[in-house]
Order: structure tokens, then C-alpha cells, then sequence
């Protein structure tokens, strides 16, 4: 039991963070901000995090905490394809609507210069569990060609959502993320299918 709450201070930080970040952009949010609006202490504040700055590492958590959500939402009659394509989009509809493309900017070029944990690659978080049941499944059922490793088609698709927000962020926005999703990923899942037509 103890460790579910330390969990849920963490997360109530982070999302509050996230939250304020959106709000008031991440230079006018404080820790002062994000310790009343957390409703935690700011103890527990520096218990999880050194300062502000080690927020920007988080994203992955609020992404993950969104995964967990979908989860239990996915259309169970859509296949593994459309499993995918329903996460995708309601992941890339999350991040128009709640997260600000300059602190997704922040998160990816803290990622490219950090000589430590780079949390967007690691397997062990929810997205990337997520992603591989739901291909096996894919594998399983027949959607996925069974010569391709599960592995393998993760990595591409992970890829291809990486590329994609950093299109969208360098691109200032300018489109619609969550639009551009339900046109790339059907194309690079095609690639991967059981049957390529």
C-alpha cells in the first residue's frame, strides 16, 4: 500500500505540473504553483524532483498515466490494427488539447542532449507494453505478418510517433497532429501486415 501512494504524490505533481505548464506556459509556473495545486507539500515536492527543471523528464508519465486510461477503452471489436490507430489518435488528440508544443519541444531536446535517463526509450513503460500485447495479438490473429518480430514493428511504430511530434513541433502546430496520425501510421502499418496489398 505504501508504494501506491507514493505513486499517486508523484503523479499528482506531475500532473499538476503539466497542467500549470499548459495554463501559464512552464516559464510562469513555480514550485510554489504546482505544490498548491498538487495539494501536496513542498517536501514531497523535493522528495521526487531536485526543481522544476526535472519535470520536463516526466511527460512520459503523464503520456503513461494516459495509456493506462485508454486502456481500458480500447475497441475490443477493431483488431490490433484498429487498437493501434485508436491509441494513436487519442494519444495525438491529448497532445493538442493539454500539452503546449514548446514544452514538447523542451522534452525532446532535453532527451537529445541528456547523457542520462532517456525515459521516451524505455521499455518498460506502459506505451511500450501496451504496444507490444496489442501486436501480438496482431500476430496472433493473423493481422501481422508472422516473420516480422513483435519487437520490430514496435520500434518502427514508436519511430514513426516520434517523428511525427517532432514534425509537429518544428512545424510550430501548424497542422493537426492527430489528422497527420490517421494518415502515416495505416501507410507504416500496411508495411507490416499479413497480407500486403
Amino acid at each position: 500500500m505504501p508504494k501506491k501512494d507514493t505513486r499517486n504524490t508523484r503523479m499528482k505533481i506531475v500532473n499538476a505540473a503539466w497542467a500549470l505548464f499548459y495554463k501559464y506556459g512552464y516559464d510562469n509556473t513555480t514550485v510554489e504553483d504546482i505544490v498548491y495545486e498538487s495539494r501536496t507539500s513542498r517536501g514531497s515536492f523535493y522528495h521526487y524532483f531536485k526543481g522544476k527543471d526535472e519535470l520536463l523528464s516526466t511527460l512520459s508519465s503523464v503520456f503513461d498515466s494516459k495509456y493506462e486510461e485508454l486502456e481500458n477503452s480500447l475497441p475490443q471489436d477493431s483488431g490490433a490494427l484498429g487498437k493501434l490507430l485508436f491509441l494513436n489518435r487519442e494519444l495525438f488528440r491529448h497532445i493538442e488539447n493539454s500539452v503546449s508544443m514548446d514544452l514538447l519541444a523542451r522534452l525532446y531536446s532535453s532527451q537529445l542532449v541528456s547523457a542520462g535517463d532517456r525515459n521516451l526509450l524505455d521499455r518498460s513503460r506502459t506505451y511500450y507494453r501496451l504496444l507490444r500485447a496489442i501486436i501480438i495479438e496482431g500476430k496472433e490473429n493473423g493481422e501481422f505478418d508472422p516473420e516480422i518480430p513483435a519487437d520490430e514493428i514496435v520500434r518502427a511504430y514508436a519511430m514513426c510517433e516520434r517523428a511525427l511530434i517532432s514534425d509537429w513541433c518544428l512545424s510550430n502546430a501548424d497542422y493537426s497532429l492527430a489528422r497527420e496520425g490517421e494518415t502515416m501510421l495505416p501507410r507504416l502499418l500496411k508495411g507490416f501486415t499479413a497480407e500486403k496489398k
